[in-house]
């Protein structure tokens, strides 16, 4: 199974692929950002789209996985978020993706162990887990947590789990280099 998880922004949009084999293995496919410039929400979220239309075109991915919104203290800012991860959802189901959409704390408890995680943690351990010669970017490392986190629900390992993400068994050979 081939998972697009998405980190959705309306200024950057991070995207990370990854592949669950029947043996339960990830392997790491392809990972990076859709920047987005202007000042035109609209235009901004064409831009979402259709990058997550291009990606989805390009990895061929089974499922989209997305990370929900929280209400964080600026409520434009969160409306926006909103609306960017809306624009991602509809190119995958435009697409006939299933989506799965998890918290915050449910992608940290899976990647690093607990939900209470840094985003630096969750950097280190997304390298770690797919062996990843460089440190992501950290859009791309929290779409790559989030499709990581779909693979350990989808293969039984469980979102409550402690040690959740040791339990992944890595693959080499996959394009998008490391």
């Amino acid at each position: 199974m081939r998972i697009l998880g998405i980190d959705p922004g309306s200024r950057i949009t991070g995207f990370g692929v990854v592949s669950v084999l029947a043996s339960g293995a990830v392997g790491y496919v392809a990972s990076g950002c859709v920047r987005v410039a202007g000042e035109n929400l609209a235009e901004r979220l064409k831009v979402v789209y259709n990058g997550v239309l291009e990606i989805i075109e390009r990895y061929q991915p089974e499922v989209l996985t997305i990370e929900k919104v929280f209400m964080a203290r600026n409520a434009d800012s969160a409306l926006k978020l909103g609306q960017a991860r809306a624009a991602a959802i509809l190119a995958g189901v435009n697409r006939a993706l299933p989506v799965s959409e998890f918290t915050a704390l449910q992608i940290k408890r899976a990647v690093v162990g607990h939900g209470h995680a840094h985003k630096d943690q969750v950097k280190h351990m997304v390298k770690a887990l797919l062996e990843l010669s460089g440190m992501p970017q950290a859009d791309a490392a929290d779409a790559l947590a989030c499709a990581i986190c779909h693979a350990h629900h989808a293969s039984g390992v469980g979102m409550g789990a402690r040690r959740a993400a040791p339990r992944l068994r890595v693959v080499r050979g996959f394009e998008g280099g490391r």
